[in-house]
């Protein structure tokens, strides 16, 4: 394969996939949004390239997202390299939902920090289930002892 057709193929699995694929660059503009990242929050890219990731954070933990961004543009590191992490986020219609995402911090050819990639998956839907289990699990509990 030369190098052509693997840009091309790169192009197309993250274009393409199902799972929300994004690169937001040292400022936390976004600069890269593909079909996933499109369904799961709501925003076509157009709308969503150029903007802040504040588009997709809860305003509520908007200041620990940003402290967390900030020290990781600035030092290059994170310790999340190999951790699957999970939080909150918000969709263009307001709805919240919870997400599991692995990141990768994009660092130039002469090893300058360039921003941040996240593959994105929406985990609403098991969240819910694990919590009414729970939920259920404590009322079970209560009734046994």
């Amino acid at each position: 394969m030369n190098n052509q057709s693997f840009v091309w193929l790169s192009q197309q699995i993250v274009s393409e996939n199902s799972d929300a694929i994004l690169f937001a660059d040292r400022e936390g503009t976004i600069r890269l949004w593909n079909k996933g990242a499109e369904a799961m929050f709501g925003y076509t890219a157009e709308e969503a390239t150029g903007k802040s990731l504040d588009l997709i954070i809860p305003e509520n933990l908007r200041g620990r997202h940003w402290e967390g961004y900030h020290k990781v543009m600035g030092s290059g590191e994170t310790r999340y390299g190999t951790e699957l992490l999970s939080a909150p986020g918000i969709c263009k219609d307001g709805k919240r939902l919870s997400l599991e995402f692995s990141m990768v911090i994009v660092k130039g050819d002469d090893g300058s920090v360039l921003g941040t990639g996240a593959i994105i998956r929406d985990i609403t839907a098991r969240w819910l289930k694990e919590k009414a289990m729970k939920e259920r699990l404590k009322v079970l509990e209560g009734d046994g002892g």
